[in-house]
């Protein structure tokens, strides 16, 4: 289910779409340097659920700040869970990652059933650090608390 609200979410302006992601999880880490490396135009900044900023974001979206279950993304007011925000981002990123919205004629429900076998199962799947990861320093304009 995705969630809107009806204030402007903390630390956003106007423009800014935020990914969420689990700083400690390795399958998590990856998705956030491939977005990175993959989004040419700058169009999303990150934030690891485990920062400030990221529960911060969190609660404004009454999301749980200790259990974390899927990646979010934020645009405006809208937050976006699960498969959506998967489909949301490769809408952003263009060619070839375009391609993948293709997956969308799938029903929702079987979607995120599929989300959600990896998402619950992602530390036994691909491993877990033992504390989140910093950016490097040519990295930290991607973060939320980047400058």
């Amino acid at each position: 289910m995705n969630r809107k609200s009806a204030t402007k979410p903390p630390l956003l302006t106007e423009n800014d779409s935020v990914i969420l992601f689990d700083g400690v999880c390795k399958l998590c880490n990856a998705w956030s340097h491939f977005i990175i490396k993959h989004d040419k135009q700058y169009r999303f900044k990150l934030a690891s659920v485990q920062s400030p900023e990221g529960r911060q974001l969190l609660q404004h979206f009454d999301y749980s700040l200790d259990e974390y279950e899927t990646m979010l993304v934020i645009d405006k007011k809208t937050c976006l869970e699960k498969s959506d925000a998967f489909f949301y981002v490769m809408s952003q990123l263009g060619s070839p990652w375009r391609a993948l919205l293709l997956f969308k004629v799938i029903p929702k429900r079987l979607r995120d059933w599929l989300y959600d076998r990896i998402a619950l199962n992602r530390y036994q799947l691909f491993g877990k650090y033992d504390q989140c990861l910093l950016p490097t320093p040519d990295h930290n304009k991607r973060y939320l608390n980047g400058k």
